[in-house]
């Protein structure tokens, strides 16, 4: 398969580009925003057609959360214009996509996990954004394509929660970490193994949507209290509501999902959270 990833410097684009070594059937090219732009349908077409590639990776997001209340617009064209690119030529060149999509298409305010087929309801821009990239998809519907949610990404790279408790906990004596909304940690490295396991297993006529995420639950508090034990860090966590910390975004205060669909079709295991978050911290 030749198969186009894009954003190749985030957190998931990176860790696709270990996996790949180990998937020697899959011929990767690995593209920026300074390589293939996935807001301009004919940069992207003319990539495709020039390294005649089977399959798209759509690992390209705006993730800034806060910053998607103030940039609506940009957060748009990449969460929900270039998708629908990406989708409208994957339809026209009988092309298999797979687009990350995220927990935060959800209010939040189930109290169970949610299955792919609970109502979406995002209460900030990132997740509308995202929402809206799903539904323009869903309405091209291209053959052998599909939607993954995931949720709490963080990995060895960039920035992310792990890294940013792992900072407080040499520099601070004490940090504050809501204990009021729960979700599990996803670790970008399983994700980008499963991604390359699946990809050549993909032949559903309609899309079909699938939630990923390492097994368990937390709180931000409770993620923060691991961080801090695995680093043998001194740093005393301490519990706070949401309502204490005020952010522009709103965020879902439950965004636990089922992902006993995506284990089930694909014949996959999924590690358990702490397993993950364990071996990472070692590795940073």
């Amino acid at each position: 398969m030749n198969i186009l990833i894009t954003g190749a410097n985030g957190q998931l684009g990176n860790e696709l580009k270990i996996a790949a070594k180990k998937f020697d059937k899959h011929t990767c090219f690995f593209t920026t925003k300074a390589i293939v732009d996935i807001t301009d349908i004919n940069q992207v077409q003319d990539y495709i057609k020039k390294n005649n590639i089977d399959t798209i990776i759509n690992a390209a997001a705006y993730t800034n959360v806060e910053n998607a209340e103030d940039d609506y617009q940009l957060a748009n064209s990449i969460n929900h214009l270039a998708v629908k690119n990406l989708a409208k030529i994957a339809k026209a060149n009988n092309l298999s996509l797979v687009h990350i999509s995220t927990d935060f298409v959800f209010n939040g305010k189930q109290h169970t996990a949610y299955s792919e087929k609970a109502l979406t309801n995002p209460i900030n821009n990132y997740g509308k954004t995202k929402l809206l990239g799903e539904q323009a998809m869903l309405a091209i519907n291209p053959e052998k394509s599909i939607i993954i949610r995931t949720s709490w990404l963080y990995s060895t790279f960039n920035s992310n929660f792990v890294k940013t408790i792992l900072r407080l906990g040499v520099e601070k004596q004490e940090a504050n970490v809501i204990d009021n909304q729960f979700g599990s940690p996803t670790n970008a490295k399983d994700l980008a193994n499963t991604l390359l396991k699946i990809v050549s297993k993909i032949k559903n006529k309609d899309i079909e949507i699938y939630h990923y995420s390492n097994q368990g639950y937390c709180s931000w508090y409770t993620f923060a209290q691991e961080i801090v034990s695995y680093s043998k860090s001194n740093c005393l966590i301490k519990p706070i509501n949401s309502k204490d910390y005020p952010t522009k975004a709103e965020r879902p205060n439950n965004s636990l999902m089922d992902t006993q669909k995506i284990q089930k079709e694909f014949n996959i295991e999924i590690p358990f959270w702490k397993e993950s978050l364990k071996k990472t911290i070692a590795k940073i």
